[in-house]
């Protein structure tokens, strides 16, 4: 017997790439999910809902058992500091980049504390740390590019695709972090108790990606 699951989703770009996935397992949202001001959606599986919430939330609703299953990045999931969850799947979508960026020659900033303005403290502050480095970290929630132009920061610590926005304000990769992509993530309880389903979703997703995503 299938259980019941709560998928923890967030709307934008990823949804759509998401939604087929789990249309393979027979996880089919029974309203369009990227349109409804609704926050939790029923399915065509009895008992499923699909939550939607932000990208950046997603780790906590899976950790602490509001969803059994989500899908975010995995910059969000490297800034996410919990352990109460899985990771199984590498969805392959969205792919891009996190990277330390600035003006050519930023980085060399002579005695003083480079200053990193940032969205991911966490992975920053641990990035420079296994450098043996130590630096001043502003935390900043959107238009990174700007924090160099203006003299507020060296250099930024941010995820790229194309790497247009950086050449077109200037700036350029400094170093490649690290790779990054949606996942599918588990609450480790959920595993335990809904062992069979939530495998049997697994198997299904896997099965639904391009062959180069697994």
């Amino acid at each position: 017997m299938t259980e019941p699951l709560a998928l923890a989703l967030t709307k934008g770009r990823i949804l759509a790439d998401t939604l087929p996935l789990f249309e393979s397992a027979g996880i089919v949202p029974l309203e369009d999910a990227s349109t409804t001001r609704k926050l939790q959606v029923g399915t065509s599986q009895a008992g499923t809902s699909i939550l939607l919430v932000r990208a950046s939330d997603v780790p906590a609703y899976v950790e602490y058992g509001g969803a059994d299953v989500g899908v975010t990045g995995k910059d969000v999931l490297l800034e996410h500091t919990g352990s109460g969850l899985y990771e199984p799947v590498d969805l392959g979508i969205g792919r891009c980049k996190l990277v330390l960026a600035g003006k050519p020659g930023a980085e060399k900033v002579g005695h003083r504390r480079l200053r990193v303005a940032t969205k991911y403290p966490a992975v920053t502050a641990d990035y420079f740390a296994r450098r043996g480095q130590q630096v001043e970290i502003i935390k900043l929630y959107g238009s990174m590019e700007l924090a160099p132009l203006v003299g507020m920061a060296d250099v930024i610590v941010d995820i790229t695709e194309t790497g247009s926005t950086l050449r077109a304000n200037g700036l350029v990769v400094i170093e490649e972090i690290t790779d990054i992509s949606s996942r599918l993530i588990v609450n480790k309880a959920s595993m335990k108790m809904k062992h069979e389903t939530i495998h049997a979703l697994i198997d299904s997703i896997k099965s639904a990606l391009p062959e180069k995503s697994t």
